[in-house]
């Protein structure tokens, strides 16, 4: 059984989503502030964890940060905002993906089942992928760029490892959702993937905003192009 703490001071929205994620056989931890987060993580191996950004004594920006110290355990923050500024922070530290308040409980339910799926990858892939300068150890999960270590969140690894998979093939935005968060793209609020795509290209891209690794293909989504 999957285990999830949920950092959520709602109590009226804490105890919905407990019961509902309950019913889908999963395991809750449910917390309310900072404080008793980091006790029961001190205590406990979590499998995914679903933060609200707003919290009594602190955000949940913090936690994640506290968290990622030692973990990449997959994260989910609540927002009530839908901003591009606080989306880029919850990704940039360490967040695989977030839910905008108000939000359809499917929603939240499909995006944790497919970071739970999506966390181990196949026995089958290699183990290691090399070009464009940049190597990637799956079994040690880290990324290098001309030799230098890159600080990826899980997303980033994984959105590279599925460009380096496919050299020179347009991957189309359904595509590159169905990989990552395996739903239907109406379900993604429409600036996450260019975000993620920005957020990678800054990190392994000479000149980001004139890129040669990950090209956009106008009308059909992107490509990563080995340069010889």
């Amino acid at each position: 059984m999957k285990s999830i703490l949920l950092l959520e001071d709602d109590l009226g929205l804490s105890e919905g989503l407990t019961f509902a994620l309950k019913k889908q056989g999963y395991e809750i931890d449910g917390k309310r502030t900072i404080a008793e987060a980091k006790k029961a993580w001190n205590e406990k191996k979590y499998d995914l964890l679903i933060l609200d950004v707003s919290l009594p004594d602190g955000n949940g920006f913090d936690f994640c940060k506290l968290v990622r110290q030692n973990s990449e355990v997959p994260i989910i923050f609540l927002t009530a905002s839908d901003e591009e500024t606080n989306v880029i922070m919850g990704l940039d530290i360490g967040g695989d993906d977030y839910v905008t308040k108000p939000f359809k409980l499917g929603i939240l339910l499909s995006r944790v089942s497919a970071l739970l799926r999506r966390t181990k990858i196949g026995s089958d892939d290699k183990t290691i992928l090399e070009s464009n300068g940049i190597k990637v150890d799956y079994l040690q999960g880290i990324a290098f760029c001309e030799g230098k270590s890159i600080d990826l969140t899980s997303v980033e690894f994984k959105l590279l490892c599925f460009f380096m998979q496919n050299p020179n093939i347009v991957l189309s935005k359904e595509k590159l959702y169905e990989r990552l968060w395996d739903r239907e793209g109406n379900f993604v609020e429409d600036n996450t993937l260019s975000v993620y795509i920005r957020r990678l290209r800054m990190k392994i891209e000479k000149e980001p905003d004139c890129p040669e690794k990950i090209i956009t293909v106008r009308g059909m989504g992107y490509k990563w192009r080995v340069m010889l």
